[in-house]
């Protein structure tokens, strides 16, 4: 690196960066990657050589994160390694060919005539105004075509998807494509289909607040914890009703688990049991029919026969020898 050679020309000289940077990379990107792909622009373009330990000691970074960084920005594309080096690309072109394919897929004219699509793009330029202040990067474009497609959202539920996910400060790709996954596995299709969703969601959620009260947990439960109640309450279609009476048997267990719960609420959802009266009443024929066992193994016992006694051992050989 020889940079202490450059003159004048390098004081007065620019580094484009193009604006798709700050709307597509800037905000998912760490902040010492963003550093390393800004010192690689500006020396692309003095076709400077340079090592690793020598760009660590220039960004005063370890030389793990200039490795980490470099491997991040190849994985965007955004550089390309070769057997000399390293070429950083052109954003624009990267994202010009983003775009292509979605654009030639669907002319203009078919889009000028489909009602469809018509709606889905006012739905598009509606979530880019709201949520992007009207910047929205342009490789978020055939991601939601996308997932209109493959989840078969109505305009409304699209809308409220980013809704969401900007509510959460968490409006980046990959996570509105897990949210719009768990929607989709929950038969959301249409605005009605979301709010029955949310619904369901909330009396969840009510359970699951009653369950860590009465068993003591002050935690927040886990994703398998929570697991089981969606299990117990939407599978079995079980209310805190019967799921109360699963948590009083607990009360003689050290150490309750939702696995002993889920063992009890199994077995009377196996059993047909659809109310709180079948299962109290079968808890009381259960109750029943064990106390008589442990009678019948009284009166059927060892004490039921008279025991012959010996008063000492010549006693019992002289039974022996009779």
């Amino acid at each position: 690196m020889k940079l202490e050679n450059a003159d004048l020309a390098l004081l007065f000289s620019n580094t484009n960066i193009p604006d798709i940077f700050f709307a597509e990379y800037l905000s998912e990107a760490n902040g010492d990657f963003i550093k390393v792909y800004l010192y690689m622009l500006f020396l692309s373009k003095y076709d400077k050589d340079i090592k690793i330990n020598d760009m660590s000691k220039k960004l005063v970074l370890p030389v793990k994160t200039i490795q980490d960084a470099v491997k991040y920005w190849e994985d965007q594309g955004l550089i390309t390694k070769k057997n000399t080096g390293y070429v950083v690309n052109s954003i624009q072109e990267i994202e010009l060919h983003k775009l292509y394919k979605p654009r030639t897929a669907l002319s203009a004219e078919q889009l000028q005539k489909s009602a469809e699509s018509q709606k889905r793009a006012k739905a598009i330029e509606y979530i880019n105004n709201k949520y992007f202040s009207g910047l929205m990067p342009t490789s978020w474009y055939p991601e939601i075509e996308l997932w209109f497609k493959k989840f078969n959202f109505d305009e409304e539920v699209m809308i409220a998807l980013f809704g969401c996910c900007f509510d959460k400060s968490a409006l980046n790709c990959k996570y509105v494509q897990a949210v719009a996954e768990t929607w989709s596995r929950n038969n959301v299709k249409t605005f009605n289909d979301l709010d029955k969703y949310y619904e369901k969601r909330e009396k969840l959620n009510i359970i699951a607040k009653t369950i860590s009260k009465k068993l003591g947990i002050s935690r927040a439960l886990t994703e398998f914890e929570y697991a089981y109640i969606e299990k117990w309450n939407i599978d079995f279609g079980y209310g805190l009703d019967i799921i109360e009476i699963a948590l009083k048997k607990t009360t003689s267990k050290l150490n309750p688990t939702f696995n002993y719960i889920d063992s009890l609420l199994t077995d009377w959802h196996e059993r047909g049991f659809k109310t709180p009266d079948e299962v109290q009443e079968f808890l009381k024929a259960t109750k029943e029919k064990n106390k008589n066992i442990k009678q019948l193994e009284k009166e059927t016992g060892y004490n039921k026969y008279e025991q012959r006694t010996y008063d000492n051992l010549d006693n019992l050989y002289a039974n022996i020898k009779k």
